[in-house]
């Protein structure tokens, strides 16, 4: 698509037991912008966010998604503050699962990023998937 919208985008995730719901995003994000930029939380800070910690360590999640097609680049996520991530790498697009729509946390983060013309963009949450149901199923055998 040579007529994309948007030149950078950013899109973050845990991106644990890389499943279906994950390929959605990506792809989708790909098809808005130029350039895709993935942030990957570090274990530490899914273990603050969750209180677990992720099956698949931080460094093979990276290696996971940088290996996409539709992935340009891939960044490790020490924080959830997407302000400062604009900081770092200039995005002027976000895109996010719409089960955070309406969340107060993220009306903030709309307000703020629109302010400095960035658009957040929800694409809808894969509910037949998710890893939190995978984790569920895995849990059963353990």
């Amino acid at each position: 698509m040579k007529n994309k919208k948007y030149k950078v985008g950013y899109t973050t995730g845990v991106f644990d037991l890389f499943h279906i719901g994950h390929l959605n995003i990506l792809k989708k994000s790909k098809n808005l912008c130029h350039e895709l930029i993935v942030g990957i939380s570090t274990d530490d800070l899914v273990f603050t966010n969750k209180r677990k910690y992720p099956v698949i360590n931080l460094k093979e999640r990276l290696e996971i998604v940088k290996s996409i097609k539709f992935v340009d680049k891939v960044v490790i996520q020490k924080n959830s503050n997407k302000f400062t991530a604009h900081r770092y790498y200039k995005f002027d697009v976000l895109f996010v699962g719409d089960d955070w729509k309406g969340d107060p946390k993220w009306i903030e983060y709309e307000q703020m990023l629109n302010k400095k013309n960035v658009d957040v963009i929800y694409f809808p949450y894969t509910k037949s998937t998710s890893s939190t149901k995978i984790n569920q199923i895995l849990d059963k055998f353990r």
